[in-house]
């Protein structure tokens, strides 16, 4: 059966949770492409010492690898928080069809909340943007991860 947009959401939110488990901020990243799930993965910063081991650019190498190409113009990546500046450019940069996120980034959303690279005509693609899948569960996750944060 294909996963629809909240099936993969569910997904991302079950990577989002390890990698918050495992100390890093709580995002997770699933990689659709033609129904299926090829690629998924949770933020991996702390983890990997890597400040571009976010969720979303680890699906998209994982799907990128997985698919022998680095043109995704067939995918849909869900993830649970809005992508950030360097994560959206990835999105462009792979040609992603599409983007489905979680809770809203507003303060470094870059699918609509703070910039919209995206939908940008001045860039070479353009994706389709579907903000506020399971957006109050993913919202929770994070509100809880740093509300534990701050208590420290």
């Amino acid at each position: 059966m294909p996963v629809d947009d909240v099936a993969a959401m569910a997904i991302a939110l079950v990577e989002a949770r390890r990698s918050g488990e495992a100390g890093d901020i709580p995002v997770g990243a699933v990689v659709v492409i033609d129904g299926t799930v090829v690629a998924r993965a949770g933020n991996r910063r702390e983890r990997d010492g890597d400040p571009t081991a976010h969720a979303e650019v680890l699906a998209l190498r994982a799907a990128a690898a997985a698919q022998g190409t680095w043109r995704l113009d067939r995918a849909t990546l869900v993830v649970t928080l809005e992508p950030c500046p360097m994560c959206a450019g990835a999105l462009v940069g792979a040609r992603v069809a599409r983007v489905v996120f979680g809770a809203a980034n507003t303060d470094n959303g870059a699918c609509g909340s703070l910039y919209n690279l995206c939908v940008d005509p001045r860039l070479n693609h353009e994706l389709v943007v579907t903000p506020g899948v399971r957006a109050a569960e993913a919202a929770a996750l994070l509100e809880a991860f740093f509300a534990t944060r701050r208590s420290r």
